[in-house]
């Protein structure tokens, strides 16, 4: 019971750090390129997380978990940030968070099929029902959205959530913060290529020197530190500890804070019935809380 609860906190603690992940790419993106972004974060981070490993001398992953570790770096070094620029160039924040609401079921389906989990049928109807909701959403709600935008979502909700359950289940024997210190580590050659051909033109010497302003290097921070990194050591530890399928539900919670944070820190306009999609979601995820 110690080992659910301590998951759960841990989970908690992934949720809140990642809830900003949205709002500060938004800044983000509007002083880098979708492309930068990306791959000057995982650079960041696999540079710390780099430093810890080594530091404390970690041993080194087995060769069986390479394939492991690229599905983790494919999944949310690669994937998901980068999907997720590209749609915050046609879509709100406050619009991108509701899709949050798919991650659950996402991390809930790669669970079984990575992890090995079983929850029970109610689980699925709860889950499903969720989902459903999210999807009508966006589907008929027009205000901040768009299709390419939505569309892009949606393919960053997959990849997310399949390696969110492929680093939960490394994470039950290599530890959480090494198996996304390890996966970042992993894409590192290929990110910095990508960071230094797209460089902006006043690092790069190409045409006029471009300004970007404070708040753009603020996202990048926050999204190289604590989205890619910081985050994932309690999120990690949270899914192996309390089970996938369990924890992973606590991502209905991340709208909440993620629309909180668009409206006060973005001011962009938060939709009633984006509280209301939230709200549902919520609910549907403490039914499948319950039978998971």
């Amino acid at each position: 019971m110690q080992r659910i609860t301590a998951g759960w906190g841990s989970g908690l603690l992934g949720v809140i750090i990642f809830s900003a992940s949205l709002p500060a790419t938004r800044v983000a993106v509007g002083g880098f390129t979708p492309l930068f972004l990306t791959s000057a974060r995982a650079v960041i981070a696999a540079l710390l997380g780099a430093t810890m490993l080594f530091a404390l001398r970690q041993k080194r992953p087995e060769r069986s978990d390479l394939a492991s570790l690229a599905i983790v770096a494919v999944g949310v070094v690669v994937g998901f940030p980068l999907l997720t620029a590209l749609a915050l160039q046609h879509i709100t924040s406050a619009h991108s968070i509701v899709f949050i609401g798919l991650l659950p079921l996402a991390t809930a389906i790669f669970g079984v099929i990575r992890g090995g989990e079983r929850p029970s049928p109610a689980f699925w109807l709860f889950s499903g029902i969720g989902s459903l909701t999210v999807a009508g959403f966006a589907l008929f709600q027009s205000g901040g959205g768009s299709l390419t935008g939505d569309l892009l979502m949606v393919a960053a909700i997959v990849l997310c959530g399949l390696g969110y359950a492929e680093g939960a289940t490394l994470s039950r024997r290599l530890g959480g913060w090494q198996v996304i210190s390890w996966a970042l580590l992993l894409s590192l050659p290929v990110m910095a290529a990508i960071a230094l051909v797209n460089l902006p033109p006043a690092w790069s010497g190409i045409g006029l020197p471009a300004w970007i302003g404070l708040p753009a290097w603020i996202g990048l921070a926050y999204v190289s530190v604590f989205s890619m990194l910081v985050g994932f050591v309690f999120w990690y530890r949270g899914l192996a500890l309390g089970g996938i399928a369990g924890v992973g539900q606590l991502q209905l919670l991340q709208p909440f804070f993620g629309l909180a944070l668009a409206g006060l820190l973005l001011h962009e306009p938060v939709d009633p019935s984006m509280l209301a999609v939230t709200g549902i979601v919520v609910l549907c995820v403490a039914g499948a809380k319950r039978y998971a």
